[in-house]
């Protein structure tokens, strides 16, 4: 059996080193991002959530996913991280013991937005009404 991975193999999810890369980043990323270094207006006084970290197979490239606290700006605090991702780089390959730090690319995690979506149609009275389920006990929550 040969030891190299095929292209398909990709499609199957990632493999437990990216996940655990993936881990290893996010942690060391909201660590950087804690401590405030980065000097902009759209990033001060701003609590960034890393929500994920997915790795690149190879590992030369990992796509940050983030939210800033309360959802508020989210696309000028995106718009700062990545400008001020070669910084994050940086200090990244500082925290980090790997042999290449990968290049980072910071994306707006949607996945808050769409369970708040969710979580309203399944609360409205549309929903209710096709359960069978009386308003006042849908309340009681």
């Amino acid at each position: 059996m040969s030891r190299h991975r095929s292209p398909q193999s990709d499609r199957n999810g990632p493999t437990q080193r990216q996940l655990r890369v993936g881990e290893m980043l996010r942690h060391a990323l909201a660590e950087i991002l804690r401590r405030g270094e980065i000097r902009d207006p759209d990033l001060t006084g701003v609590s960034v959530t890393i929500t994920q970290v997915k790795p690149s197979p190879d590992m030369r490239h990992a796509t940050v996913f983030c939210e800033p606290l309360g959802g508020r700006n989210a696309k000028q605090v995106i718009a700062a991280l990545n400008k001020h991702k070669g910084f994050l780089r940086g200090e990244l390959g500082h925290a980090i013991t790997m042999k290449f730090t990968p290049d980072l690319r910071f994306v707006e995690d949607e996945s808050f937005a769409e369970a708040e979506k969710i979580e309203s149609i399944l609360k409205s009275s549309r929903v209710r009404r096709d359960l069978g389920v009386p308003d006042e006990e849908a309340g009681e929550d």
